[in-house]
């Protein structure tokens, strides 16, 4: 049987408390701009999208969500986010609300990587080949 090579990965969600305070954060670190998901009308579930388009396998998007009954933070998943070098997106992280948790450090063959968590409490990953 012959693997495709697809990205398995075709959603993920980052659970936030504060919306507005959350969009500002990652907005702000990747330079970006996250859309309007979420029916306005209804608050129990709110969602802003990140950028991006799954439906040819080979991107992954998601959203930060907002939902009654579901805390943010604490969770054991984490999200690597490409960028061209992480130290970048690294520097903006404090600034930002957030902390740095693993400075930008090498990993071999596969680039180097940061750990730094947002201002919900979320631990994320920024991933560069430089």
């Amino acid at each position: 049987m012959e693997s495709k090579k697809i990205n398995p990965v075709v959603w993920f969600e980052i659970y936030v408390d504060d919306m507005e305070r959350a969009t500002a954060f990652y907005e702000t670190v990747l330079k970006i701009k996250l859309e309007q998901m979420s029916d306005p009308t209804d608050q129990s579930m709110q969602m802003k999208s990140f950028p991006g388009n799954n439906m040819d396998g080979f991107g992954t998007s998601g959203s930060l969500v907002k939902m009654d009954g579901v805390k943010a933070g604490g969770n054991n998943v984490i999200i690597y986010f490409a960028c061209e070098d992480c130290a970048v997106e690294e520097s903006r992280v404090e600034t930002a609300g957030g902390e740095v948790i693993q400075a930008k450090m090498p990993i071999g063959e596969y680039g180097f990587c940061s750990l730094v968590a947002d201002t919900e409490g979320n631990t994320f990953g920024l991933h560069s080949l430089k």
